[in-house]
């Protein structure tokens, strides 16, 4: 299999050696059906935006990482990606080991299918869950309501023959559809890997039901229940394996998946995650933490949520994520009037911009409204490094607080 390593913001541009039009062509159409907002299509290539992870098309597998600092080593960050995925709880720590974030070049698709190769066989293991459901069809003895019609047009000949509704206690229900929707899907693209072996354990383990072709809106309608509250990783996993299938590019010869991240959310609960962990280590400190806490802003539909509210006593605190840096160490003034309204709104006097990069405080700089009246609102742009050499560095949570103190 051939690999191309990018990264976010950068070029891929056609050679007709290793990227090819045919693969140019399949990564606009998948682009065009996502809105546009995994890339910019170039006449003769692609210009990555802030979407990272990894694009499979046939036998092309192309890796893109995130990269903060473009005048940074590109190998420091070919690691990140799984790292940050791993810390956010969206992997599986014993599934990306340290060992693996060590090497060049991580398959981010086989971590994730070994992730749901592994939550499937455990399920197996443990027993899948039985089910009633009715069934229609022929049997040899009479059970159910008879189809009078159907026994008449399907068992004229074969009277010994009967055509029912009947109930079914089995595994041949929805939930085990679709799992076994996402494990075909694992099946094509694990071919001549290293996981074919256990593929083809798990799918000889897992029982036969009907094939299905789940839509986003069936998959949104299975919901879990006591019985199969175990269940609930492994329905996640195929979740996020069918809908990064992409069934409208598959019609064609050319099998294609995209298990792509936005870096601005990711960055963004990287740091809320961070923060969290800081605040349990240190408890004496007092520190609350809250994600995407939402108030009325317009009405009463229009609303607003900054990325992070940080509550001490009686101080309240906000932080807005930024993962794509300006080109100065300066905000924008769009960013610097969004910042002034969540102030007001939860009466904070501190507010702080964070940016990934080398370590930066601009100092609190006041907004000056004088009719503010006791409120003074004050906000800052801070940088924080996400890296420690290659490996992620541990101890932002109490790099970010210290830089919220610092006046």
């Amino acid at each position: 299999m051939n690999k191309i390593d990018v990264y976010e913001h950068g070029q891929l541009i056609i050679d007709e050696d290793v990227f090819k039009r045919s693969h140019w062509k399949a990564f606009v159409k998948l682009n065009t059906i996502q809105g546009g907002e995994y890339f910019d299509v170039l006449h003769n290539g692609l210009k990555f935006k802030q979407y990272v992870g990894v694009l499979q098309v046939d036998n092309l597998l192309i890796n893109i990482h995130p990269k903060a600092d473009k005048d940074d080593d590109d190998s420091r960050w070919k690691g990140v990606l799984l790292q940050m995925l791993k810390a956010c709880g969206k992997v599986k720590a014993k599934t990306a080991g340290n060992a693996k974030l060590k090497k060049q070049h991580i398959n981010l698709l086989e971590v994730y299918f070994e992730y749901y190769l592994r939550e499937v066989e455990i399920l197996i293991e443990k027993g899948l869950v039985k089910k009633y459901r009715k069934e229609t069809k022929n049997i040899k003895s009479l059970k159910g309501k008879l189809e009078f019609a159907g026994n008449i047009r399907k068992n004229l000949i074969h009277k010994e023959r009967f055509y029912t509704t009947h109930q079914v206690y089995d595994k041949n229900y929805k939930l085990h559809q679709v799992l076994n929707h996402a494990l075909e899907i694992v099946g094509e693209f694990t071919r001549a890997t290293r996981l074919n072996d256990k593929y083809k354990r798990v799918k000889l383990a897992f029982p036969e039901v009907d094939s299905i072709n789940p839509t986003s809106k069936m998959l949104l309608s299975i919901k879990l229940n006591r019985k199969t509250g175990a269940y609930e990783r492994a329905l996640e996993l195929a979740k996020f394996i069918i809908l990064n299938y992409s069934p409208d590019i598959n019609q064609g010869k050319q099998k294609m998946i995209a298990l792509l991240f936005n870096m601005n959310e990711l960055w963004e609960e990287y740091i809320l995650k961070m923060l969290r962990k800081y605040a349990r280590e240190h408890p004496l400190d007092g520190w609350n933490i809250h994600g995407q806490e939402s108030k009325h802003f317009y009405g009463s539909y229009r609303t607003i949520r900054p990325d992070i509210v940080l509550r001490k006593g009686d101080e309240n605190f906000v932080i807005d994520t930024k993962w794509k840096r300006p080109t100065n160490k300066s905000a924008s003034i769009e960013d610097l009037r969004q910042m002034y309204t969540y102030g007001r709104f939860w009466d904070a006097e501190k507010l702080m911009l964070l940016y990934p990069g080398k370590h930066y405080d601009s100092g609190y700089k006041r907004y000056p409204n004088k009719f503010d009246g006791d409120s003074n609102h004050h906000c800052k742009v801070g940088r924080v490094s996400v890296l420690n050499n290659i490996l992620l560095d541990l101890t932002i949570g109490e790099k970010i607080i210290s830089m919220l103190n610092t006046e």
